[in-house]
């Protein structure tokens, strides 16, 4: 009699704790490709990296270029012309690693101007997702382009047009 006490205790408990959690779904490409100033941070970022991929490839081409003439001339150049030749050689490559590692480094010039352009609008959307899951009681809100276990969901749940008004662009 007491297990069974115990066992309808714990039932009841268990059942009178369970709330109906509400959640949704965002899908943050369509959000991004809809918000304007993502897209001008795009190709701001798309400019400055083929300009930046530009500068490295001309002084890629420059030792290549220096390594072809040294190769014609090396049978006229003394030993001191030769190790001159290829230490300019060796220099010039890595002007161009440096260079590149500056500009596409996991630190680099590209990583910190896509942190400064991307951060605040990123930041807008996260404030906006949250501000629809609190008025609307949502407990969590998932990224359906990010989450490649999500088969199917209902499109009643996706609140992306919600997050796109909250920020003042409606769809």
């Amino acid at each position: 009699m007491k297990k069974i006490f115990i066992t309808l205790l714990v039932l009841v408990a268990g059942v009178t704790g369970m709330k109906a959690q509400k959640y949704a779904l965002v899908d943050m490409e369509y959000i991004l490709r809809n918000v304007p100033a993502y897209e001008m941070a795009n190709e701001q970022l798309n400019q400055v990296s083929q300009r930046w991929e530009k500068e490295v490839t001309q002084i890629t081409k420059e030792a290549e270029t220096m390594y072809k003439n040294y190769q014609s001339d090396m049978v006229f150049l003394t030993e001191e012309q030769k190790k001159k030749r290829e230490e300019e050689i060796v220099s010039k490559e890595k002007e161009a690693t440096d260079l590149r590692y500056k500009y596409f480094g996991p630190e680099g010039e590209l990583y910190k101007k896509r942190q400064s352009l991307m951060k605040p609008i990123q930041e807008d959307v996260y404030n906006a997702v949250k501000a629809v899951a609190e008025e609307k009681g949502y407990m969590t809100i998932f990224d359906r382009a990010s989450s490649q276990s999500i088969v199917f969901a209902s499109p009643r749940i996706d609140v992306s047009n919600d997050v796109l008004a909250k920020l003042g662009y409606s769809k």
